[in-house]
């Protein structure tokens, strides 16, 4: 039974797809530097997506996860790697391909830790410097 907002055991997450766990993460992530570039300041609608697309790219995540990989544990490492080298149903138009696996490599820890609900995990990953790129 779905149920919004359960975690999963982490042994149900860990069966699961890693393309399917970067599909959540890119939700999340989505939403997370959406939610962040709306609520700091009064931008137009037009800046919010501009900005909001270069956080969420694949180059964007690209660039954000330089910063944030050598602090994965060892479990989210191997989410990672699964993630980065899972066969992908379509590539990014706009990245190279090792940008594109990294990002799904990414999203898939982001979707992994918020479906087992780790949500200080999460977030502590997700604000190590959006907006910077």
């Amino acid at each position: 039974m779905f149920e919004f907002f359960a975690p999963l055991p982490e042994n149900r997450a860990d069966n699961l797809n890693p393309v399917t766990l970067a599909f959540v993460g890119d939700a999340v992530w989505s939403l997370y530097v959406r939610q962040k570039f709306s609520l700091e300041a009064d931008y137009t609608s037009g800046v919010l997506q501009k900005m909001t697309s270069a956080e969420v790219s694949a180059h964007g995540q690209n660039v954000y996860l330089k910063g944030v990989e050598e602090e994965f544990t060892p479990h989210e490492a191997d989410i990672f790697r699964r993630g980065r080298n899972a066969k992908k149903p379509s590539h990014s138009k706009n990245a190279d391909i090792s940008e594109y696996n990294n990002s799904t490599g990414f999203e898939a820890v982001l979707g992994w830790l918020y479906l087992t609900g780790k949500s200080d995990r999460l977030l502590y990953l997700m604000s190590r410097g959006v907006g910077n790129n």
